[in-house]
């Protein structure tokens, strides 16, 4: 591994592109690169497992395996580090903003998860494989963000995936029906909530498209009409949905506080604000919004 330096910085992890998630991104590694990585990780994590299992070693045996371990521990580093970019890829390939954290951030999971389940033995590149992990966890998060359920999400994610298969024609929703199996009633509904989660990726925390409140609003300050009419809309959500939209707490600070999950308090958010979108209070609330 001369050519990797797995100890010290060389040609390949002298070559840092930014910033992923925490991890430095490098320049991907070459098919013949990343197969002469392979051994040096099987070795390590057999030597890490016979370092945690065996009972007695001698001296010399237990700095070879330590030696082992660490060469593989610095090899998976340096798989990951060259792959991280295919988070960012994949994500924006997809049509995704990536200044989303949560995105980013589920991305990488996706990453670790897929080297500490990934088998060099099996010859695939790991990039192949971390692919898969990688966008399960984003469309994961892109679901928590948007309320879907995981139905709602799974037809989301076949229509889009006829669409690129389809090219620049414009499926109809009889195409759509046909296509997915499904009902032309449902056919409507999956290309609206497709639209709709499209017009959310770069603004992933409107209220009808409001996302830059000033400063934090206390609802005891707000005229009494827009009080009544969200409490109206919203029921027993008012105050989540006043606090997520105004940011005085994170989504995991309210979650926290009402006992239930994120991905829960983000359903019940969604349905307040698709509640307020469509109330005939609409305009009017979304102009005392914006003057805020």
């Amino acid at each position: 591994m001369a050519a990797y330096t797995l100890t010290g910085a060389t040609n390949v992890t002298d070559r840092p592109l930014g910033l992923i998630g925490g991890l430095v991104m490098i320049a991907p590694l070459s098919p013949e690169e990343e197969r002469k990585l392979h051994p040096i990780i099987q070795r390590g994590r057999e030597a890490a497992k016979e370092l945690a299992t065996a009972e007695t070693l001698d001296a010399a045996k237990r700095r070879r395996l330590l030696r082992q371990r660490q060469a593989g521990q610095e090899a998976e580093s340096l798989l990951l580090q060259a792959t991280c970019g295919l988070v960012r890829t994949r994500v924006v390939e997809r049509g995704y903003h990536f200044g989303n954290e949560d995105l980013e951030a589920a991305g990488i999971e996706g990453l670790v998860n897929a080297l500490h389940r990934f088998d060099p033995a099996q010859g695939t590149r790991f990039s192949t494989y971390a692919n898969y992990w990688i966008m399960k966890l984003v469309n994961q998060a892109v679901q928590q963000q948007s309320g879907l359920s995981d139905s709602e999400m799974r037809q989301i994610l076949k229509l889009r995936k006829l669409e690129r298969l389809s090219g620049p024609k414009q499926l109809t929703k009889h195409e759509v029906a046909q296509s997915l199996g499904i009902s032309l009633v449902k056919a409507t509904e999956v290309i609206q909530m497709n639209r709709e989660l499209s017009s959310r990726r770069f603004q992933p925390t409107e209220f009808n498209d409001v996302t830059d409140v000033k400063q934090p609003t206390d609802a005891a300050d707000a005229p009494s009409w827009v009080i009544d009419s969200l409490r109206k809309l919203c029921g027993e959500d008012f105050d989540a949905f006043w606090q997520y939209t105004f940011h005085t707490m994170s989504l995991d600070e309210i979650a926290r506080k009402h006992g239930i999950s994120r991905q829960g308090m983000t359903k019940r958010i969604e349905r307040c604000r698709r509640a307020v979108r469509e109330s005939p209070e609409a305009k009017r609330l979304q102009d005392w919004f914006d003057q805020q």
